[in-house]
C-alpha cells in the first residue's frame, strides 16, 4: 500500500508564501518517477479542483487562477512532489492534496489546510 502525505499547510496573510510537500511511502508499483502527480484543493462548500500537475516526464499544467503564482515540481528521488504557491489569495484557502496516478493506480493523501487571511 502506498501512503501519501502532505505539509506546509497553515496560516498566512494575503501576499505571502507558502511551500507544500507531499512524500510517497510504501510499497510503490514501478517506480515513483512513472506517476502523474497532482495537487488538488477542495474549499468549504465547493468542488474538489485541480491547481496543478506534473508529469513523468516533467511537464507542468495549472489551472488559470494560479498560474504565474504557484510553481509545481517533483523529486523522484526523494519520493516528494512539491507546491510553491507565491501571492496567497483569501481565495486560495482550502484543503490541498496531492494525488498520485498512473494508468493503473490511484492514490490520494489526506490533505493539509492552507487558510489565506488578514
Amino acid at each position: 500500500q502506498v501512503q501519501l502525505v502532505e505539509s506546509g499547510g497553515g496560516l498566512v496573510q494575503p501576499g505571502e508564501s507558502l511551500t507544500l510537500s507531499c512524500v510517497a511511502s510504501g510499497r510503490i508499483f514501478a517506480s515513483y518517477a512513472s506517476y502523474v502527480m497532482r495537487w488538488y484543493r477542495q474549499a468549504p462548500g465547493s468542488q474538489r479542483e485541480l491547481v496543478a500537475g506534473i508529469s513523468h516526464i516533467g511537464s507542468t499544467t495549472y489551472k488559470a487562477a494560479v498560474k504565474g503564482r504557484f510553481t509545481i515540481a517533483r523529486d523522484n528521488d526523494k519520493n516528494t512532489v512539491y507546491l510553491y504557491m507565491t501571492k496567497l489569495k483569501p481565495e486560495d484557502t482550502a484543503v490541498y492534496s496531492c494525488q498520485m496516478i498512473s494508468a493503473r493506480y490511484e492514490f490520494w493523501g489526506q490533505g493539509t489546510q492552507v487558510t489565506v487571511s488578514s
